[in-house]
């Protein structure tokens, strides 16, 4: 199959595209490089992927419908993997306008020229912050999303309903993945696995906000990698699919984690809680085993050993 791959540079676009290609597949990627992080870990993300004939790389922005219907000119696509966009909840409430075009706007092009193109199945990265305030935990996909509180979660739940539209519509095969705090290899630097295991790893100091007793359900990369291509190769009209590892793990707990695997004691600077955080987060994954045929497999423990054993090979590298 030819699988077009957004944010395909990024971290899990990045493991997406190599386990795509390792299975055979033609991978188109697509990625603008934007300076949210340091460009040049992307590239070093796709270093390998750039070296298989099967791999093809278009430096285009979501936004930019032209350059998009290029890509679907250029090639004949047959599914999708929609996994672009502005992330992070405290950078949305700063710039709500730059997240509504890229996640609303640029989902939007997306399902046009899916449409247009008559492509086959379309996955599409939602997230768990679309539970927003909700109170009641594990999160089941059947819970009210009217809850959200931040401009990040609410076009991640913009994009799931157009994606719903479009399935309805014009009987495009979707589903919409959210996706709970995914972490692993070549993890983004902004988000707490890799951030504080570095910052710990480099003796400096890491911030914690609150009181260390909000949860997450970390979820490891190879899981869903996994679970994204069981996604895709899924005869489902129109679904939307919790993937979480069904395990809300303490700050404090992930903290100890890192120092543990380390060696190191943690440097702690306190902080006020930040709007726009949720206290929790907790699949219900029910739904993805009886779809999907699909569980996560690597605890926390295990995942944060891997994580801070490739870390510190690949500072050996550098």
């Amino acid at each position: 199959m030819n699988v077009l791959v957004t944010g395909g540079a990024g971290f899990i676009g990045s493991h997406v595209c190599e386990a795509l290609l390792n299975r055979g597949d033609f991978v188109i990627c697509v990625d603008d490089f934007n300076d949210y992080y340091e460009p040049k870990i992307k590239k070093e993300n796709i270093k390998n992927c750039l070296k298989n004939s099967k791999f093809k790389l278009y430096a285009y922005d979501i936004r930019n419908l032209d350059d998009l219907r290029k890509i679907f000119n250029e090639n004949k696509i047959d599914r999708i993997v929609h996994l672009a966009g502005r992330v992070g909840v405290r950078n949305s409430i700063k710039d709500p306008l730059l997240y509504e075009s890229t996640n609303v706007h640029g989902t939007l092009n997306l399902l046009e020229l899916a449409r247009e193109f008559k492509t086959g199945n379309f996955v599409f990265g939602s997230s768990s912050s679309v539970y927003g305030a909700n109170k009641k935990v594990p999160f089941n996909e059947s819970d009210s999303t009217d809850n959200v509180i931040s401009p990040y979660a609410a076009t991640k739940k913009a994009g799931e309903l157009l994606c719903k539209v479009y399935s309805r519509l014009y009987g495009l095969k979707i589903i919409c993945l959210r996706l709970f705090t995914v972490y692993g290899p070549r993890g983004r630097p902004d988000m707490i696995p890799y951030n504080f295991t570095k910052l710990v790893s480099d003796n400096k100091e890491i911030k914690k906000y609150g009181n260390g007793t909000s949860k997450r359900d970390y979820t490891y990369i190879t899981d869903v990698v996994d679970g994204i291509l069981k996604a895709l190769d899924s005869d489902s009209d129109f679904e939307i699919i919790n993937f979480g590892n069904s395990n809300a793990v303490e700050l404090n707990y992930f903290i100890s984690l890192i120092e543990k695997n380390l060696g190191k004691k943690a440097k702690i600077k306190p902080m006020e809680e930040q709007p726009g955080d949720m206290l929790v987060t907790y699949a219900d994954i029910s739904k993805a085993k009886k779809l999907l045929g699909w569980e996560p497999k690597i605890r926390i423990e295990e995942g944060m050993k891997k994580m801070a054993e490739w870390l510190k090979e690949n500072e050996k590298k550098n």
